[in-house]
């Protein structure tokens, strides 16, 4: 095995060779860092990254290994942590200058579960300001003269340039999906709740998710397994029996999926080109896809908007009172409008969701997965912007797993997503349907 190429290695085949004695945490861990000196100039993945902090890690693993130490499924594999994420042997500054130089007290919950699950905890992946609109130093690595989207944007990033096999990321809006979808990576936004979030920046206790990054399916479930969980710190998370994910999307669907294409509440916004690849692929999986129409009973865009704007006014008052002239235009305008919404027009927002969800439940009686695109479009040119979410929007408020495949490619050579969604806590069963679409679109039998 080439040690120079180590960094390209899938998770799980990491995990494997490191648990046979092919490898050594420390290899992997210096090729990744051979990786990041060669392309971090170009893409700028990273905000806190210590080399020998991570080597340290690596070692001390390759110990336990050798004294015969049980192994984590994820023992000495190194993991990107987007900077909203608290770790408390690394700053946590959440792309503010607000935050510059805190360290948090305690690691995040699911910093904890990667920890026991034996991975490395490579360093902090760049976000946008308070995860919201303004971007950070990001670049797309199949050309950096695009955005990588947001607001997870160095998690993306980094998994895309092989600089780390796994990353975690959030998603209120589209931080998960679109940026994966940019970037060309596999992007997964599991259901609200299964995930806990305690310990990362609260945003919108109604919206946040935790979002993971990876080049495989069977990367993403590895990662997912390890991170589902109750939480105290998360009041939306429950006690109950951890998926398969793992097994199931590894598996064989016990009869070919049934997809539903829709256009979903901004399809206006996609573009020509959008549209005829996925004309094009809903043609080649004929039968396997039926378009259906949404029944949605009002503007779905505008009730995320309200729910999100006023949360993080509320969640993020103390930056406001303290800190409004060092925040961007962008979210002080946010904050701002957050900050007017009627106490009734939220709480009506609020109880729209179980009703979107039981207007939605019908249409997964007729099919195992929705398709949909990730983004309107290839990443947009120009670093001003992350792109826009729009396509993420209903599935984050119904709280609904999604995750995008990097199936396709625009004109322009850059990656062009794929979104699937599936119902709440069918997550594992969207993974392996995803699964199954990905063997279809490349002519593989599953």
């Amino acid at each position: 095995m080439d040690a120079s190429q180590l960094n390209w290695l899938s998770a799980t085949d990491a995990a494997r060779a490191i648990r046979d004695g092919a490898i050594s945490s420390e290899q992997l861990i210096e090729a990744c860092l051979a990786r990041i000196r060669e392309a971090e100039p170009d893409v700028q993945a990273w905000q806190f990254l210590d080399p020998e902090h991570a080597l340290r890690q690596a070692r001390e693993l390759d110990d336990r290994r050798r004294q015969g130490a049980p192994a984590g499924p994820l023992h000495g594999v190194p993991v990107g942590i987007k900077d909203i994420i608290d770790t408390t042997d690394m700053p946590t500054e959440d792309g503010t200058p607000l935050h510059a130089g805190r360290i948090p007290d305690d690691d995040a919950t699911v910093v904890a579960m990667l920890r026991q699950a034996g991975a490395v905890i490579m360093g902090k992946t760049v976000t946008t300001e308070c995860a919201y609109f303004h971007p950070g130093k990001t670049r797309n690595p199949h050309n950096p003269e695009h955005t990588p989207g947001g607001s997870s944007s160095g998690s993306a990033a980094a998994v895309a340039a092989g600089m780390v096999p796994l990353a975690l990321g959030s998603q209120t809006n589209g931080s998960t999906i679109r940026p994966a979808a940019f970037c060309g990576v596999y992007g997964f936004k599991p259901t609200h709740g299964l995930v806990p979030r305690g310990g990362m920046l609260r945003l919108s206790r109604a919206l946040d998710h935790v979002g993971l990054f990876a080049r495989s399916i069977e990367d993403i479930a590895l990662l997912g397994e390890q991170i589902v969980g109750f939480d105290e710190r998360d009041p939306d998370t429950r006690p109950r029996a951890r998926p398969p994910l793992v097994a199931t999307a590894a598996g064989d669907p016990p009869m070919p999926p049934r997809l539903g294409f829709v256009r979903g509440p901004a399809w206006e916004r996609v573009d020509k080109e959008t549209e005829e690849a996925f004309a094009e692929l809903a043609e080649s999986l004929g039968e396997a896809l039926e378009q259906l129409e949404l029944p949605l009973p009002g503007d779905v865009l505008a009730w995320h908007r309200t729910l999100m704007e006023a949360e993080m006014a509320a969640n993020l008052d103390l930056e406001w009172e303290k800190g409004r002239d060092k925040l961007s235009e962008p979210l002080r305008k946010l904050l701002e409008r957050g900050r007017a919404v009627p106490a009734l027009e939220y709480q009506r927002a609020l109880a729209r969701i179980p009703l979107l969800n039981d207007a939605l439940a019908d249409l997964f009686e007729r099919v195992d997965a929705i398709l949909t695109p990730a983004a309107p479009g290839t990443a947009p040119k120009g670093l001003g912007a992350t792109g826009d979410p729009s396509f993420c929007t209903l599935w984050t408020l119904c709280g609904m797993p999604a995750i995008s495949l990097p199936l396709m490619q625009g004109g322009n050579g850059l990656p062009l997503g794929v979104q699937l969604v599936g119902p709440r806590h069918g997550d594992a069963r969207l993974l392996r349907t995803a699964s199954w679409l990905v063997g279809q679109a490349r002519g593989e039998a599953r």
